[in-house]
């Protein structure tokens, strides 16, 4: 591959969006990071990874926050930075990769090669996705949805300036629903090699 390729996938909870992305990295052959990451950092750190996953993308605690020294305590902000820290280094390294949320779109915004994608959908094709993955009722899958989509907002606010969802931070917003997974793929592939064709060395 001779220019680096990085995508970005954000995406609202039961929309398909992690699938979409795991299917984009196989199809372009390249790494795909998402809660992964943190078994790397946590065998380079040696600590138990566990530690790590229960703050993932997680929006940090106000009452029990404090900076010393310029340092937060914040386990919440202190697991963010390592894996923006862990994408900046593969992105540095000249690495093509399909990573999921972590505000990837942000902290990696300074590579030509970087095409940020949010991927949504229809609420009730949504909880029926949640439904049968999680074996809930479709009044359980919208409370899940809404309160796994309160968070990634919180947590994407927090990290970034502009706000988690708008369509003008993203080059690529399409509804899953629509068309489904597969066919969302190949549209976001489609688009994806345009794109490339566009972009400079």
């Amino acid at each position: 591959m001779s220019k680096q390729m990085i995508i970005s996938i954000s995406r609202e909870y039961g929309s398909g969006g992690h699938e979409i992305a795991k299917m984009l990295a196989e199809r372009l052959g390249v790494a795909f990071y998402d809660r992964n990451m943190l078994d790397d950092i946590a065998n380079e750190m040696e600590v138990d990874v566990e530690n790590l996953h229960k703050y993932d993308e997680k929006r940090r605690l106000p009452i029990v926050r404090r900076t010393v020294r310029g340092y937060s305590n914040s386990p919440e902000e202190i697991v963010a930075e390592f894996q923006f820290d862990y994408l900046r280094k593969k992105a540095a390294a000249g690495e093509s990769f399909v990573v999921v949320g972590r505000c990837s779109e942000y902290i990696l915004r300074e590579y030509p090669g970087m095409i940020p994608i949010f991927i949504l959908g229809d609420e009730d094709e949504k909880s029926k996705r949640v439904q049968m993955v999680r074996g809930v009722s479709d009044s359980e899958a919208k409370s899940i949805m809404a309160r796994h989509d309160r968070t990634r907002k919180y947590y994407h606010n927090y990290h970034c300036p502009y706000k988690w969802g708008d369509s003008r931070t993203y080059e690529l917003t399409i509804n899953s629903s629509k068309l489904g997974l597969e066919a969302t793929t190949d549209v976001i592939m489609n688009f994806i090699k345009v794109r490339m064709e566009h972009t400079e060395n």
